[in-house]
């Protein structure tokens, strides 16, 4: 069974930093995609960051976090990250990890996140001024 479980979320100030992790189990799928999307109170769901496993397609970000965000992965441990510098008010958000591992045409769509088969539970992310 696929589980997805994040880590990492919590409060900081704006212009921090905080690192979140997102464990990975009970797959073995070579080929899929995997990212990050964002929902705050009362508002649309937001793809953040994503990646592909197929070392090929660039990773994407959404315009509001380019610059600020990083999505990396490690194989090895099964873990994503993302590492998110200079935070703001606006990125306050319960934030979930994601990932499709079996329509890969998902993975190139311009709103993917609507489309993830899996996620976890969401960390919460609080930024204050």
């Amino acid at each position: 069974q696929v589980q997805l479980q994040e880590s990492g979320g919590g409060s900081v100030q704006s212009g921090g930093s905080l690192r979140l992790s997102c464990a990975a189990s009970g797959y073995t799928y070579s080929n899929y995609c995997m990212g990050w999307f964002r929902q705050a109170p009362g508002k649309k769901r937001e793809g953040v960051a994503k990646l592909n496993s197929d070392g090929i397609t660039p990773t994407s970000y959404a315009d509001s976090v380019r610059g600020r965000f990083t999505i990396s992965q490690d194989n090895a441990k099964g873990i994503l990250y993302l590492q998110m510098n200079n935070l703001q008010p606006e990125d306050t958000a319960l934030y979930y990890c994601a990932a499709e591992l079996e329509d890969l045409d998902h993975c190139y769509s311009g709103s993917w996140w609507e489309f993830m088969d899996y996620w976890g539970k969401g960390t919460q992310v609080t930024v204050s001024s």
